[in-house]
Order: C-alpha cells, then structure tokens, then sequence
C-alpha cells in the first residue's frame, strides 16, 4: 500500500469518542424535552453530519436539527470534546507513516476547530500537515464536498491518495472523489454498512491496518 497521502477521518478512526458524541447528543435532546437514558442508543450518531443524524433519527425538521446542533455544541465544546481517547496504537501508527515519508491529513465532517483542539490536546496534531473539516453553518459536513475541496487545495494526485475510515460516509467520499479507500471495522461503522460500499481494503483491526501500512 505505497499511497504518498493517507487521508484519515477522525471519529472512530483514530480517537474513540463514543462518550462525549453521546453525553452531548443526550444534553442537546434534554434541551428539547426528549428524556434518552442509553447513551448505547446515541452511537449512531457518531460519524454522519448531526443535522442530517438528527433528522434522520429522530424526524426533526431542519429547523429543530439545526437547535438541536446548538445545544449539542454548548456542552461539547466545553467538555465532551475532552470526553475522547486516541485508540492504543495510533500514535505509532502515525509516527511509522511519516517516518515513511507518506503525508498525512484529517478529513472529518466535524467541525475544524473542534477536530484542531481534539488533535493539538490529545497531542497528535504535529503528524498531519493539514485538518480538514467542516464550517460550523455546515458548509463542507458532506464528506464527498470535504475530500475534493481538500484535494483541490493540496493539489492531490488521486491515484496516490487512500481515505481511511470506519464509516459509509468516509467510502463514499472517497468512491466519488476518485480515491482507494479503507474500512477499518475497529470503529462505529457495521460490517454491513461497511461491506455495501465495496471498499479497497477492509482492516478489522487496527493490528491489520498496521501491519497493511507498515510492514515488518
């Protein structure tokens, strides 16, 4: 897998935020007079774009989608954006690839200033050249819009691109934008959803996108 780019989602991909995506999107409901006790039922919601995962979960018009993202936002950028941890292994991982020469980037639907603090807290920012991720009106949150603006503005060879992710949304964007892509089957995404896409690769754990990346 000589890729010169690795592109790389964030969410169940490199950090495992189930806990502050879900205590956030529990508070954000709260907010709205919806009583959601298991937070297992809110994982879902970890990875697609929260107005379209409100609509489509919990039948809110874009106008209540778009409240509910409010509230989900005064809880997470003050404290379930630090609700996270990196999977054990990535930052070897990451240190292997640019020791390898390869060129690393984030494309994340959330956020880029929360994906740039999650990265510079937990210390892994430094192996990636550039965060690419969505504006807080939404602008860029289509994973498919994120990867080819980000490959316009690096100015990226497709064939020598691979996106990484744990969900249909990261293989969709890569399918429509011209790139191989590998499912990684360690984070939210089901083998089902994964499977229906048609990836390049599928790594069930994080031990065997490793090794694919960086062999003995």
């Amino acid at each position: 897998m000589h890729y010169a780019n690795i592109l790389f989602d964030l969410d169940g991909t490199l950090t495992d935020p189930r806990e502050g995506i879900t205590r956030s999107i529990q508070f954000a409901l709260a907010r709205l007079g919806i009583d959601e006790p298991d937070l297992t039922r809110l994982e879902p919601f970890i990875g697609p774009p929260l107005k379209q995962a409100f609509m489509r979960f919990y039948g809110f018009d874009e106008a209540r989608a778009w409240e509910a993202v409010e509230h989900y936002r005064e809880r997470f950028k003050v404290t379930g954006l630090y609700e996270n941890r990196l999977f054990d292994g990535i930052p070897a991982l990451l240190r292997g690839l640019r020791e390898q020469g390869r060129t690393l980037y984030i494309a994340t639907s959330k956020p880029v200033v929360f994906a740039r603090e999650i990265a510079r807290h937990f210390a892994f920012d430094q192996h990636f050249k550039v965060i690419y991720g969505s504006e807080l009106d939404g602008t860029r949150s289509d994973k498919v819009e994120l990867i080819a603006h980000l490959l316009a503005e690096e100015q990226l060879d497709p064939t020598q691109t691979l996106m990484i992710g744990d969900r249909e949304h990261d293989l969709i964007g890569a399918r429509r934008n011209g790139l191989d892509c590998a499912a990684v089957g360690y984070g939210f995404g089901s083998q089902q959803e994964l499977a229906a896409h048609a990836p390049t690769y599928h790594f069930d754990t994080l031990a065997q996108l490793h090794e694919a990346l960086l062999p003995a």
